[in-house]
């Protein structure tokens, strides 16, 4: 069985979006299946990056004179792209010809163009919905809740999910918000975020990189991810600010980017302490584990919103997937992602710096409590959450849309 995939974006670019997307493709070849990759055309690409053997194919925006100067008004740049997308979709359906399902991820930029072609006797189409775009976009500062921009985001989304064959969520959060919008039920399946065991397996601290980021003797606090404001960093310094006065040798490891840096950078020197929290930036996939070996205690402090509590991170799962103790804000999208873990995770109040801090506290202080939390959150993810057990459910869902029952891809 032949999946078209249109993506917002994929290698050469790192992000959560991308690292989903590319363990999707991989275990869906491993299944059997030939996964097909169209970007979309809101990035340019200077370059190609080997994919597993993928055929990916680029659409590229038309950007000259007055289109280009339509590109940056709102509404008319984005009904461009989708109409340049629709046109490199029609190309990629006759280049790969024989496509069986056509799957379009987040945002509605990319499925409602799917959605036209479909309408045009196109292939069957599977919607993904990573995270509701009208809330993402109030967190990124594109425009306020409620404001005509977000209802309009809001119809978009809604009437795509309406109109696509089937539509796949993360979370049960978010599939319950769709299933309230009048989308039926049974059309709505979720495939969660998973882990490559393989990848992921307990290791020693490597003592030349400590050095490197002069963690001394610790303990390690630690967050690993994208520096956006949804996920609460300004609260975890706020939070770790008594305790790392109290206790000198504690560090807090914050590791990654994004739009929040500067600003807590400058948090951190305010407050005085350049000296123990260490921000080394971003770090290559291949050493992010050795980054987390690092770590006594990885912290999720999201903050509440719309957008976190229909959203499920990935991190969280890598660290229990590593045997480390994970503690996290109550707001659904992590409160359903840990949940299940049991004692192999922690949660505490979304947005209560004190609370976050005595967590925190009683957690350093009890290290016999953090080994158990680090064995049974990695016997939760080798059950639960490995990317092969998530991506299998697709199956069922592509079967369902062709009509086919359960036949072999």
């Amino acid at each position: 069985m032949k999946v078209l995939h249109i993506l917002d974006h994929y290698l050469p670019y790192h992000s959560g979006y991308t690292f989903r997307s590319s363990n999707i493709l991989l275990h869906q070849q491993a299944m059997g299946f030939t996964p097909v990759v169209l970007t979309s055309p809101r990035h340019p690409y200077d370059r190609e990056e080997a994919a597993g053997g993928l055929r990916v194919h680029r659409s590229l925006a038309r950007t000259g004179g007055l289109r280009g100067a339509i590109r940056r008004v709102p509404f008319l740049g984005q009904a461009g792209l989708m109409r340049d997308l629709e046109r490199s979709l029609r190309l990629t359906l006759e280049e790969e010809g024989a496509v069986s399902v056509v799957h379009a991820h987040s945002p509605s930029l990319n499925g409602t163009p799917a959605l036209r072609v479909r309408r045009a006797n196109g292939p069957p189409l599977v919607y993904e919905v990573r995270a509701l775009w009208e809330d993402a976009a109030v967190d990124h500062g594109t425009f306020s809740e409620g404001s005509f921009r977000y209802r309009v985001s809001r119809f978009m989304e809604t009437r795509l999910m309406r109109g696509a064959d089937a539509v796949v969520v993360l979370c049960e959060a978010l599939r319950r918000e769709i299933v309230n919008r009048g989308i039926p039920g049974e059309k709505v399946s979720v495939v969660g975020n998973g882990v490559d065991p393989a990848m992921f397996t307990p290791r020693p601290p490597d003592p030349a990189l400590r050095a490197a980021l002069n963690l001394g003797p610790g303990p390690v606090v630690g967050f690993l991810g994208s520096f956006y404001a949804y996920e609460g960093l300004a609260l975890l310094i706020e939070a770790m600010h008594p305790i790392l006065h109290a206790s000198p040798d504690t560090r807090l490891l914050l590791v990654g980017g994004g739009p929040e840096e500067e600003r807590l950078r400058r948090q951190v020197a305010d407050l005085d302490l350049a000296h123990r929290v260490v921000m080394p930036g971003r770090v290559p996939h291949d050493r992010v584990a050795d980054h987390y070996a690092l770590v006594d205690l990885l912290v999720y402090p999201r903050h509440r919103n719309r957008l976190t509590e229909f959203t499920t991170p990935l991190k969280p799962l890598e660290a229990l997937a590593l045997g480390l103790p994970v503690l996290g804000s109550d707001v659904g999208g992590i409160q359903e992602l840990l949940g299940p873990a049991g004692e192999g995770a922690a949660l505490f109040p979304a947005d209560d710096a004190p609370a976050l801090t005595r967590e925190i506290r009683s957690l350093l202080e009890n290290p016999d409590r953090r080994r158990r939390m680090g064995d049974l959150g990695r016997r939760y993810v080798l059950g639960e959450r490995t990317w092969a057990h998530q991506v299998g459910r697709y199956r069922e869902v592509y079967d369902a849309v062709r009509g086919t029952g359960h036949e072999k891809p």
